[in-house]
Formats: C-alpha cells, sequence, structure tokens
C-alpha cells in the first residue's frame, strides 16, 4: 500500500474518499461500501495497478471520475461501484463472478463496458469514426457506460494541464472535441461539454485560448457596467409581478467565441454576443409555461426583440431534454443580448442533462432506471447509422438546433438548422430530391437554396427532365443529402460514360478507323475539356457532334505525327519551369518521419502552408506520398478523426539551405491613406523575406488584405507579424 501511493497522493486519497462518501449518500451499503474498501487495498497491496501515459493513480484517477458523476451528472450507487473496480477486474485481482455475487448484476454490467472500451482504445491508436460506432453498438445494453466515459474524459482533461507529454496531451484533447463534446451535448451535458471544448482549445491552440481569455479580462468590468445596466429594470418589473427569480450574466465559453471568430471571419472586437442573460425562476410545476411566457413579455415590452431569433423549446422540448426560452433583444447602446428565461428544473435539466431530467420525472436513486436508461439510448441512436457514417452525421447533426416542417398534408419532420429546401426534398425521398426545381414554401414559390424555418410548410416542386447537379452540394447543409446527390450523381456520370463511349466506338467502326486512347486525350485537352466526364457529358447531352469530333481526331493524329520532334523538344524545355512552381518537396533531410526515419519523399500541404519551426505532422495520401500539416492545420481535425490510422509523426531536423516558403498572411484595419505603403515598406525592409502578392478589399472606412510572402522560418515570420502589428491603423494581423 505505501508503495503504491506517493506522500501527496495519500493525502488526496483521504480527501476523495470523504468526498465519494458524502456524495454517495444512502445510494451505498455500509457493507458493499466496507467490501469495496477491502478490494482497493488488496489491489494496493500488490501493486499491480498500472498507471497511464501521464503517470496518474488509477485509484485516484478513478475516484476523481465517480465524484465527478455524482456531483455533475446526478448517477449514484451501482455507476460508482463500477467506476471504483473496473481496474482491478481488468488486472484481474478479481473475477466479474466474483463482483456479481458480492455487488449484484448491476455493477458487473457497468464492468463489462468499461473493460470493453479499454479493449477498444488498446486496440486503435485513434479511435476513428468506424470504431466508434462499434463502441456505440457494444454500450447498446447499458448507456450508464458512455456518461461514464464522458466524465473521466473531463477528469483526463482537467489533470493533464502541466504534463510534459504534449503528443499525448495532443491526442486526449482531439478526442476530446470530436467525440466526447458531441456525445456529451446529445445528452443535455451543456457544462461538461463547453469544459472540454474550452481545454481541448486550450491544449491544442494555447495562443488562440489565451489571446480570447486575456481580451475577456481586459473587457470584463465595462460587461459587468453594462449587464447591471441591463438587468436593473427587468428585476424591478419582475418583482412587482410577485415572482420569485434569480437572474445573472453568463459569457460565453471561449471556444464558442472562437467558432464565431471563425465562421464570422470576423476580429474579437466584431463580436457583439459575448454574453447571455439567464432569468431562473421558482415555479411551481404547473405555472411553469405560465410564468416563463410572463417574463419573456416583461422582457419584449422594455426592450425591442428580434423576431428571428426566438427559440421556443418550451412548447416543444429538444429531444435531450432541454427546456428553455431564448429571446435576443436590443439593449442599451444598440446591441444585441441573450436572454435566456427558464425554471430552476429547466436549468438543472441543462446543467446536468438526462439524468436530472429523469430525476424531476420522480425516477429516485436505482429505480426506474430502466425507463431513463430507454432515454438515454433513444437519444443516442441514429436512425441512418447503416448508410452514414456515425461521425459524419454527430458533426453534422449534434451542433445544430432543430427546425419543425410541415407537408400540405400535415406530417412534420425534424431537420437541422439551415437545411434548405432540397434538404428537405433528399430528406422525404432520394426520387424526389433528384427531380426537385423548387418549392412552395408558405403557399410563396422558393428556390432550391431557400433556408426553412421551424413551422414552415413546404410543397415540393418537381420536373421529370430535372436531374441532379453538382452545384447541388454546395446548396445542402445535411450530410443525408450530400451522401444522395453524390450516389446520384456517380449513377448519371457512370450512364454519360458508357454511352458516349460506345458512340464513338460505332462511328470509328462506321468510318473504319482506328482508335487511339493517346490521341483522343491528347485531343480532348486541345479542345479545352478539363476532365474526361465534362467530355463525355457534351456527347451524351448532343452539344458535341461526334462526325465533327472525328473530323478531329483526323488532324490530331496529322499534328502528331508532322510535329512530333518539335514537341518533345518544347516539352522538355517546359520541364524546369514547372519544376519551380510545384509544392516544396523534401530532397533534404530537413524532416524526421514516424520513426525517426529519414529520406522520405513528402509534400507541404497547400491547405496550412508549413514552414520549418511548426510543429507538424504527417498525412500518408491515398496515392502513398506523405503530406506534413501543421498541428494547428484547420483540417487537421478532421484527418485525425476519420484517417487517424494514417497520421504519421513528423519533426523539423535541420534547415534546408536557401529553402523559403510561401505564407499567406490576413490583415486588418483602418482604411488610411498610406496605410499599404507602410505595410510594403516593413517587409521590403525585412532580410531574407519577399512579397509575393497583395490583395486589398476596402469597405466602411476598413481594410481587409491578403499577403504572400516567401519566408525561410516561424522565427523570421513572427518577428514579421510583431513588426506589422505596429503599423499605425492595423489591428489584427494573422497567418491563415
Amino acid at each position: 500500500m505505501n508503495a503504491f501511493f506517493t506522500k501527496t497522493e495519500k493525502a488526496e486519497l483521504l480527501t476523495l474518499y470523504k468526498k465519494l462518501l458524502q456524495s454517495a449518500g444512502d445510494s451505498i451499503a455500509t457493507e458493499d461500501a466496507r467490501k469495496l474498501k477491502k478490494y482497493l487495498i488488496l489491489a494496493a497491496d500488490k501493486n499491480i495497478l498500472q498507471r497511464n501515459n501521464f503517470g496518474m493513480n488509477p485509484i485516484i484517477r478513478d475516484m476523481q471520475t465517480a465524484v465527478i458523476v455524482a456531483d455533475e451528472i446526478g448517477m449514484k450507487g451501482s455507476c460508482l461501484t463500477g467506476i471504483m473496480l473496473h481496474e482491478i477486474v481488468k488486472n484481474n485481482t478479481i473475477t466479474i463472478e466474483t463482483v456479481k455475487s458480492d455487488f449484484g448484476d448491476d455493477v458487473a454490467s457497468i464492468i463489462k463496458g468499461l473493460v470493453k472500451a479499454n479493449d477498444l482504445y488498446a486496440k486503435s491508436a485513434a479511435i476513428e469514426s468506424e470504431n466508434f460506432r462499434n463502441l456505440l453498438l457494444s454500450f447498446a445494453e447499458d448507456m450508464r457506460v458512455i456518461l461514464i466515459m464522458i466524465a473521466d474524459r473531463v477528469n483526463i482533461m482537467r489533470l493533464i494541464k502541466n504534463t510534459e507529454n504534449n503528443e499525448d496531451r495532443l491526442k486526449i484533447a482531439n478526442e476530446a472535441v470530436y467525440l466526447y463534446a458531441p456525445l456529451a451535448h446529445k445528452l443535455g451535458l451543456y457544462k461538461l461539454k463547453s469544459e472540454l471544448e474550452d481545454l481541448s482549445l486550450k491544449y491544442t491552440q494555447r495562443e488562440t485560448y489565451y489571446f480570447i481569455k486575456d481580451k475577456l479580462n481586459e473587457t470584463k468590468s465595462s460587461r459587468d457596467t453594462y449587464i447591471a445596466s441591463f438587468i436593473e429594470p427587468i428585476q424591478k418589473k419582475v418583482e412587482e409581478a410577485g415572482l420569485k427569480f434569480d437572474i445573472k450574466g453568463r459569457t460565453k465559453s471561449i471556444h464558442s467565441i472562437w467558432n464565431k471568430i471563425q465562421k464570422q471571419k470576423t476580429p474579437f472586437e466584431g463580436i457583439y454576443d459575448l454574453f447571455a442573460i439567464r432569468i431562473i425562476l421558482d415555479a411551481d410545476p404547473d405555472k411553469e409555461k405560465q410564468e416563463c411566457w410572463q417574463v419573456y413579455s416583461i422582457v419584449t415590452d422594455m426592450y425591442q426583440p428580434n423576431p428571428k431569433r426566438l427559440r421556443d423549446w418550451l412548447s416543444i422540448p429538444k429531444s435531450n431534454g432541454y427546456e428553455s426560452l431564448h429571446i435576443t433583444v436590443m439593449g442599451p447602446e444598440g446591441k444585441w443580448v441573450e436572454v435566456q428565461i427558464r425554471t430552476r428544473r429547466m436549468d438543472e435539466i441543462a446543467e446536468r442533462g438526462l439524468a436530472a431530467h429523469w430525476r424531476y420525472k420522480g425516477v429516485k436513486g436505482e429505480t426506474g432506471l430502466d425507463e431513463w436508461l430507454t432515454s438515454v439510448r433513444e437519444a443516442l441512436e441514429n436512425p441512418d447509422a447503416d448508410s452514414m457514417k456515425v461521425m459524419d452525421q454527430f458533426k453534422m447533426d449534434l451542433y445544430e438546433d432543430e427546425v419543425f416542417v410541415f407537408t400540405p398534408k400535415g406530417d412534420l419532420f425534424k431537420l437541422a438548422t439551415g437545411a434548405t429546401v432540397l434538404d428537405f426534398a433528399f430528406h422525404i425521398h432520394s426520387k424526389l430530391g433528384s427531380k426537385c426545381i423548387g418549392a412552395k414554401v408558405n403557399g410563396k414559390n422558393a428556390q432550391l437554396k431557400q433556408k426553412l424555418n421551424s413551422g414552415d410548410q413546404v410543397e415540393i416542386m418537381t420536373s421529370s427532365t430535372q436531374t441532379p447537379k453538382q452545384d447541388w452540394l454546395n446548396i445542402v447543409t445535411t450530410s443525408k443529402a450530400r451522401t444522395k446527390i453524390r450516389q446520384a450523381l456517380k449513377e448519371m456520370v457512370s450512364k454519360q460514360h458508357d454511352f458516349a463511349k460506345e458512340t464513338i466506338e460505332r462511328k470509328f467502326k462506321n468510318r473504319k478507323m482506328e482508335y487511339d486512347e493517346a490521341v483522343m486525350m491528347r485531343l480532348i485537352k486541345r479542345m479545352g475539356f478539363k476532365t474526361v466526364t465534362e467530355f463525355h457529358q457534351k456527347i451524351a447531352e448532343g452539344s458535341l457532334e461526334v462526325n465533327d469530333l472525328l473530323d478531329k481526331y483526323v488532324e490530331q493524329q496529322k499534328r502528331d505525327n508532322d510535329s512530333h520532334d518539335e514537341l518533345v523538344y518544347r516539352s522538355a524545355e517546359g520541364y524546369n519551369i514547372q519544376n519551380q512552381v510545384d509544392e516544396t518537396a523534401g530532397k533534404e533531410d530537413v524532416l524526421v518521419i514516424d520513426q525517426n526515419l529519414k529520406g522520405i519523399d513528402f509534400k507541404l500541404a497547400k491547405c496550412c502552408n508549413p514552414i520549418y519551426g511548426d510543429e507538424v505532422f504527417g498525412f500518408v495520401t491515398v496515392s502513398g506520398g506523405i503530406k506534413i500539416h501543421r498541428h494547428d492545420c484547420p483540417n487537421a481535425h478532421q484527418m485525425m478523426e476519420r484517417f487517424g490510422y494514417r497520421i504519421v509523426k513528423a519533426r523539423w531536423a535541420g534547415k534546408s539551405q536557401g529553402a523559403q516558403y510561401p505564407i499567406t498572411l490576413r490583415v486588418v484595419g483602418h482604411d488610411d491613406i498610406g496605410i499599404v505603403t507602410n505595410i510594403t515598406s516593413v517587409i521590403s525592409k525585412e532580410n531574407g523575406i519577399t512579397l509575393r502578392s497583395i490583395g486589398i478589399e476596402s469597405n466602411d472606412g476598413l481594410f481587409s488584405g491578403t499577403l504572400t510572402i516567401m519566408v525561410s522560418d516561424t522565427g523570421r515570420l513572427e518577428t514579421l507579424i510583431k513588426k506589422l502589428r505596429t503599423v499605425k491603423g492595423v489591428k489584427q494581423v494573422n497567418r491563415s
């Protein structure tokens, strides 16, 4: 026992033990607590329990997770016992049969699920969407395991802030944001979801996190003053109405502010709704809706509401049990302020998810658990799981709120916010979507791209001559519609290809001509077609006459034979020119890839343009080559999430002599005379940096510019960015 715990851990163990007993209350029998303690001491004495990559003591980690499960999710009893015992069952200190006889089937079921989860992690270096789907299916018998996994991930994320093991921290943080945060959201655990997202941002993009945090601290006093002046008149009126309530101002999470900055492509100063006001009523169960709408009336009488931003989850609660009334009103100084109106019961459900929802429905302790678990299962089930990657569905649907749309017959359909007329058509049926030319929304003609709002009545209009178009992929927002459009386009291309090929072969036969694939490919290129598909399409449509094509083919054949030598000479001459503008390739050992391998050919990805000094990783492409990306590349999350098995480690080993890399900088500032001259002057004075291109847009006294520069490493780049930020009128300089 002494060997297994450090001095600090012993003190922590005692504190946690007392806290856990207090949290568990009477949900764990005294006899069970005594047996549990006996088994934990036995495991510690044997000293066979393994610490994880961060050196965490497994018993203390499980106790911390159990406290989160009890206090922040509201599950007790069997769950807490299962969490505490699963590690020693996994290490064969006691068997699952012993757990069954000493603690019952319920605890054994939870342990089985947790052990399965550990096995899955051990098999896969990165959890991919397919594995995650298997994970969900394997827990279909006991959903509590998923809630414990979320709590455990929150616990680890809280504990790894000072670790030196950056590589594992990055992996844990990425999984937290693309696997566990969407799950927590789906289950209504908004508080834990926000914490996972914020910590993930802190560990993966430290500078961004602290930039927003510092900005929030700088503006805190003015924000507090504004909130106080906004609240005061409301407080007075609600008190006069004789209602019992609390009002508080809540700043949005750092991650959600960062998301807004990304989506709206605006600096921090451009984000207006940094906070929301929450009014929490102490209402009798039968008066909840009435009192919420009464407060709504008071607020909207005082401040002008934005009708497009009313969210009524009182009349139709979300599928995860969330109930609330959200309105956005115009406050003093012309600022939009979000106001959330809910009761104490609704607030607890919003903070603690489905567990709180069912506790308010009369589910106490372990009784009525089946009903609650059924609800959790329904919240997690996905009707399209067989045809679509579960993780893609999470990405598309979980972060979005829902809109409710009616057919002319009155059937109700639920879609993700932002869904268009075309999404709705494909949601009903693929054939309807493929033939869709528009719709009547609330009796008025609407285009395919029109977004739908809750309460809209939609009648889809079709035409027998309509076929799916490539640009439809830019119109739809749901993954279901996107998949169906891709499928339909594939079938169309295949049909066009077969028809065009057959037509060409027949004409060649009729003219008794030999068909040469290489000559045809050169002709297609010379005629200005970017792809063979486009060429086949024109033949299938009849807009390209096949007889004319054959005449041009003969001409091309003649041209090839006449100028063969000249063409060879010209292509050789153009070889060097082409080589200069190609992506920077790893001809020298400037990068070490995977397990200290050198000399592997690689290319630097154009999506994030990594340069010497950036933290990077390698991605094995379909063709087998390796592309090098920055850790903070906009596509990094998606690559790690969907193709984790194709990620390889990479680091800069040395600097390639004279190598320069293209970098794009985005500059935002006041549109003052001479500001562009000042910016270019700063760049021209820097050694080893050249300006390749500059593009400036001016709008309402502000300018936004993109600069492409050639630079050798991050050190020089950071020095330049600092200097550009000091130019008068420049508000923001960011690397794209």
